[in-house]
């Protein structure tokens, strides 16, 4: 199927950003990873599994499981049937793979090793038109890499990682916070690890109480290739529910000679 020509080549406007995200501008995509977090009583990652999102050291096969047996490939199965996976494979590289759900018995990635797994998602579904348990993905660690909730059909974690070969310009953070404790105070850290150096602390942003917070940068906010993004919550006391978003575009860097 052939891309429809962008309407600039016609002597006409259209907003540059709408032109990426229809795919009409090579070497440019859009990434927007966005998490949540119910109950947050420590420092903790914002994704759904809870606590702090831990990075494999080395790339492995991935094993995807149901809390229900409705999540079945099977034609009766009522649940999610298929989920795709979206990542990085050892050295980096995008690889993506389809799974055939099997309910509560796991099933394997059988053929792909990820290092990194970006996003999960329900990609074809029975009756109920979404996943009906609880689906874990998980290396061989095992440690849990990605979740997707029961009902919810796609993974929410703002974690990622730059493809090789590309970097990542933030364009537009945001982070909400919900706290059980009047008076208490959630603050957010996005924390950016580059490929072979050091954690680095890349903002902080404070709600008191319940509120949300949205920057939108007029100069993007550069991050290089292989490096590792891990949105994080913190409540000064008290618990609380915490959503994190990121916006994006992900360039692909100049490979040609000067």
């Amino acid at each position: 199927m052939a891309i429809v020509s962008s309407v600039t080549r016609m002597g006409a406007n259209e907003p540059f950003n709408l032109q990426v995200s229809r795919g009409q501008i090579t070497f440019h995509e859009r990434a927007c990873p966005f998490g949540y977090n119910g109950a947050v009583t420590a420092l903790e990652s914002v994704w759904t599994a809870g606590g702090l999102y831990s990075f494999p050291a080395a790339a492995s096969v991935l094993t995807v499981v149901s809390s229900s047996t409705d999540d079945d490939g099977d034609p009766v199965g009522t649940g999610a049937r298929t989920v795709t996976i979206e990542g990085l494979d050892a050295n980096y590289e995008e690889i993506s793979v389809t799974v055939t759900m099997n309910g509560t018995t796991a099933v394997s990635t059988t053929g792909y090793s990820f290092l990194r797994v970006n996003r999960a998602f329900v990609a074809t579904v029975g009756s109920t038109g979404s996943n009906v348990g609880a689906i874990t993905i998980a290396n061989s660690t095992p440690t849990t890499l990605s979740t997707i909730v029961a009902t919810v059909g796609v993974s929410e974690q703002c974690i990622y990682t730059v493809p090789a070969g590309k970097t990542a310009y933030i364009t537009r953070y945001m982070l909400s916070s919900y706290n059980s404790e009047a008076g208490a105070a959630t603050f957010g850290y996005m924390h950016v690890k580059p490929f072979g150096g050091s954690n680095q602390l890349a903002t902080t942003v404070r709600i008191p109480g319940t509120g949300a917070f949205t920057c939108e940068a007029d100069y993007p906010f550069p991050v290089t290739e292989k490096s590792d993004i891990d949105f994080r919550a913190y409540p000064t006391a008290g618990s609380a529910n915490v959503s994190a978003q990121l916006q994006m575009v992900v360039i692909q860097n100049n490979s040609q000679p000067a």
